[in-house]
């Protein structure tokens, strides 16, 4: 997979806090009002964001950056943990001039969203949590091998391929400290105090993420609830594109909609 997927998104780069930090877009064949949504990718590159983002792009304003030292951006010397990877998404939006984009994440991806939403609220729009990472029970690097390994298991067998490019993108270093940066951080702490409206995607098949956790992150949430997709792995925006962007864009049009005419499903789960 190239950088761009099959053309439909353009390749950037903008300058944020001294980086150059490349970014995936597709904002020009849409109506200037339609939604803008940032695809933001866990410890690995906004390459693997690309299926998804393509199936986004005919209905909203769809942007995949590659954050500091992932991909084909600036690689800071120091490694980023999630309130620096929070940072850099924040730097990020107000280069590009987003207001209060959909943020949609997978993974530590989700993470990072929580700690930009917690706190700076006005840069976030409505959340979209794919497979959140990381449980109290799975916080060490050799349980998140060995998950990573069951997962696998489900995965497309063309995913090993783009992590081959991240990890020579990024180096194993960087992408160890940010695996241990990604197990020490406590999402539990910050997602009560995100107030964004919040859809809490899980497949049955994550091998990342226990059932019991993606239910709390949703109960966590003031405003969250979960959808359970029976056969789907992690990382459904690469597996299940089709499918995550039509819960996407449902979710989207309902937080779109007037306060009285919303159906308030706070804390639901659906199959």
């Amino acid at each position: 997979m190239n950088d761009t997927g099959n053309g439909i998104l353009e390749g950037r780069y903008v300058k944020v806090g001294g980086l150059q930090t490349y970014y995936r877009a597709a904002d020009r064949a849409v109506p200037p009002d339609a939604p803008g949504i940032v695809l933001v990718h866990g410890a690995a590159s906004g390459r693997y964001m690309i299926p998804v983002a393509e199936q986004l792009a005919a209905h909203c304003r769809v942007y995949a950056p590659d954050l500091p030292g992932f991909g084909r951006s600036d690689k800071p010397r120091r490694v980023l943990d999630v309130p620096g990877l929070a940072d850099a998404l924040a730097g990020w939006i107000e280069a590009v001039g987003l207001m209060r984009p959909a943020l949609l994440g997978n993974s530590m991806g989700c993470q990072t969203i929580a700690d930009l939403a917690a706190r700076r609220p006005e840069l976030a729009g409505p959340v979209i949590l794919e497979g959140p990472t990381a449980d109290p029970k799975g916080r060490s690097v050799l349980r998140q091998w060995w998950r990573q390994m069951q997962n696998a298991k489900h995965e497309p067998a063309d995913l090993q391929e783009v992590g081959k490019q991240d990890m020579k993108d990024s180096g194993r270093w960087r992408l160890f400290w940010t695996g241990h940066y990604a197990v020490s951080d406590r999402p539990e702490d910050k997602l009560p105090r995100v107030q964004s409206p919040a859809l809490v995607v899980w497949g049955d098949l994550d091998g990342f993420v226990p059932r019991w956790w993606a239910e709390e992150v949703a109960r966590l949430l003031p405003r969250g609830r979960l959808v359970v997709v029976p056969g789907a792995p992690h990382t459904m925006n690469y597996s299940r594109p089709v499918e995550l962007a039509r819960l996407t864009l449902d979710f989207l049009a309902e937080c779109a909609r007037p306060a009285g005419e919303a159906v308030s499903a706070s804390h639901q789960s659906s199959r």
